[in-house]
């Protein structure tokens, strides 16, 4: 059976004229070695988060971003026809799709104005208008190399749950229609360019399917077609050591582990969304991450486990920023059961995430991080319900004051191998920078190291020698 290959563009492999030549480019070059080839596409970068303000602005009674925002998307997506698509009546042909796109969004938000509400399921109509947008355009410059195409809607096939702005998709119906849809599209060697980030409930209501959607539809994909491989084409040589635009020095790790990626993700790595690969490295389909801009770059290739590859070596880093400490402490919190789960139900109840949590073994204080600008309504929630606490001083303080940013180092093994920590102390301390706090991460794949935020780049500056000096041993 011919070989089968899922690609899926990001939104800044997109997002202009010279990127969108250069997606088609790739998908020219590599359908000569892959008889089955679907490309899935995203929004062109910013245009998701365009639809959303709009529609939110909309509820609120504003519809002066949506007519910016639509004057915005007509110059930017028909600038794309002109510039990608040869045959003018092929460009007359797309305006008109992108046209009746725009009069579908038009009515989507005046309806919100109107209502003054927005409800999940009118968001994913308005969100999920980036990638259909997006498809007819990368679909007719296709065309244009001379490739078969069909442009796709995924929500003929990604049948998915009711629940509207993170969908689950039903893998067994799905299955069944992209295989009835696609089989006899890609067997007549015609490349099908399909919507990433959005899918259909049973009903056939739009939804989308989350954060890192695009890269989730790749992945259903490849798992509904048993796809060989799935390549993620972004702006970037694959998954780098540290962000390049903080570190300068930062490289290309050429393999990683599923549970590595996950824990970069977590404290601040953008390229990849973990929940979005997990379907398909549980089902062992390879997974690389490729630039558009530099396609003879290997990338990173992500796999389910590493074995022992760089065990007890710091391979990367990754830095969350734009973050407060709220520090509570008290002599009457010490050995009072039940404290700390009423500060984190408190927290919980203002619906914010807390990404890093400490506690001292004295049980005297607690310190977990929040969004900076969350810090005032975190401070209001915890003097509410922990109210007769602060009265009787059993907790006699709650900060949080200084901004500050997380750096996790990320090193296979961390607890078990010796003299680790000791480097990274000793690189810290040769540099003058000062650590705020220090945790290990429960997965033994990593350290978090807090830092004021006025150091950080100066730190992960400092740390990435590390990460050199380690990889180059290994």
């Amino acid at each position: 059976m011919p070989k089968t290959l899922v690609m899926k563009f990001g939104g800044t492999s997109v997002g202009t004229v010279s990127a969108m030549c250069q997606a088609v480019e790739i998908t020219v070059d590599v359908h000569r070695e892959w008889e089955r080839l679907v490309v899935v596409t995203s929004a062109i970068s910013g245009v998701t988060d365009l639809l959303i303000k709009s529609a939110t602005s909309a509820m609120r009674g504003d519809l002066a971003p949506f007519q910016q925002a639509k004057t915005e998307l007509a110059e930017r997506h028909f600038s794309l026809i002109d510039g990608v698509v040869s045959r003018p009546e092929r460009q007359e042909a797309v305006r008109r799709q992108i046209d009746g796109l725009f009069t579908e969004f038009s009515n989507l938000c005046h309806a919100i104005h109107v209502l003054g509400e927005c409800t999940p399921r009118a968001m994913d109509a308005v969100a999920g208008l980036g990638e259909r947008l997006s498809v007819p355009i990368l679909a007719a410059a296709v065309e244009s190399a001379g490739l078969p195409v069909q442009a796709f809607e995924s929500t003929a096939f990604i049948i998915t749950d009711e629940h509207f702005q993170n969908a689950l998709p039903d893998m067994v119906e799905t299955t069944r229609r992209a295989h009835q849809i696609l089989d006899p599209i890609l067997a007549a060697g015609v490349v099908p360019v399909v919507t990433g980030f959005i899918g259909a409930t049973p009903g056939g209501l739009l939804t989308t399917l989350g954060r890192g959607g695009s890269d989730f539809t790749a992945s259903i994909m490849a798992l509904a077609l048993q796809a060989d491989e799935v390549w993620i084409w972004t702006d970037v040589d694959g998954v780098m050591t540290a962000d390049p635009r903080l570190v300068p020095q930062a490289r290309t790790l050429p393999v990683l582990s599923y549970r590595e990626v996950a824990e970069m993700a977590h404290f601040g790595a953008k390229v990849l969304q973990p929940r979005s690969i997990y379907p398909v490295i549980q089902a062992g389909i390879p997974v690389r991450v490729c630039n558009t801009f530099n396609p003879a770059h290997p990338g990173t290739r992500l796999v389910s486990e590493n074995g022992t590859n760089g065990y007890g070596t710091i391979k990367a880093m990754a830095a969350l920023r734009g973050l407060k400490l709220i520090t509570l402490g008290g002599r009457g919190m010490l050995g009072v059961p039940g404290v700390a789960g009423r500060v984190f139900s408190s927290t919980a109840s203002t619906g914010i995430s807390i990404p890093w949590i400490l506690q001292s073994t004295s049980e005297q204080s607690i310190c977990f991080a929040v969004p900076k600008e969350s810090v005032d309504i975190v401070l209001q929630a915890l003097h509410r319900d922990l109210s007769q606490e602060f009265e009787r001083q059993d907790i006699d303080r709650a900060e949080g004051d200084e901004e500050v940013d997380i750096i996790t180092l990320l090193c296979p093994g961390i607890r078990t191998t010796p003299g680790v920590a000791a480097r990274i102390f000793n690189v810290l301390s040769a540099a003058s920078i000062n650590i705020l706090a220090i945790s290990f991460g429960t997965s033994d794949q990593s350290i978090n190291l807090v830092f004021s935020a006025d150091d950080t780049v100066a730190a992960l500056n400092a740390l990435h020698e590390l990460t050199v000096l380690e990889v180059n041993h290994a």
